[in-house]
C-alpha cells in the first residue's frame, strides 16, 4: 500500500467531477432559453390580439374533434387540446381510456 500512486484515487474523483459539471451546465441551459422564449411569446401574443381581434376570436377555438394517437390518454388529449378532461368525457360516454386506439376520433366539443 505504500507504494500506490495518488493518481489512482485522484482519477475517479475528477471524473465524478466532470460528470457532475456536465448534468448541471446540460440541466441549466434549456431553461434559461424557455424563459426568455416564453417571456417574447406573451408578448407578442399580447401585441397581435389587439390588433387584429376577430382573427384571434377564430384561433382560439379548440378543434370539434381530436383523432388519437399512439400513447395518448384522456388526460394527455385534455392537456394538448386545452379541453378540460371533464368535457371530454361528458361528450365521450362510451370512452374507455384503456382501449384507446390509435386513429380514433374523439369529440373535444358540440
Amino acid at each position: 500500500m505504500t507504494g500506490r500512486n495518488p493518481a489512482r484515487f485522484l482519477a475517479p474523483l475528477a471524473l465524478v467531477a466532470v460528470v457532475v459539471a456536465l448534468f448541471v451546465v446540460i440541466g441549466s441551459s434549456p431553461n434559461d432559453d424557455k424563459g426568455k422564449s416564453t417571456g417574447s411569446r406573451s408578448q407578442s401574443s399580447g401585441q397581435s390580439s389587439g390588433t387584429k381581434g376577430t382573427k384571434s376570436k377564430k384561433q382560439r377555438k379548440s378543434p370539434r374533434r381530436y383523432t388519437v394517437k399512439t400513447g395518448d390518454t384522456p388526460s394527455s388529449i385534455a392537456e394538448k387540446t386545452g379541453v378540460p378532461l371533464d368535457d371530454i368525457l361528458r361528450l365521450n360516454p362510451d370512452l374507455d381510456p384503456q382501449t384507446l386506439s390509435p386513429g380514433q376520433r374523439i369529440k373535444l366539443r358540440q
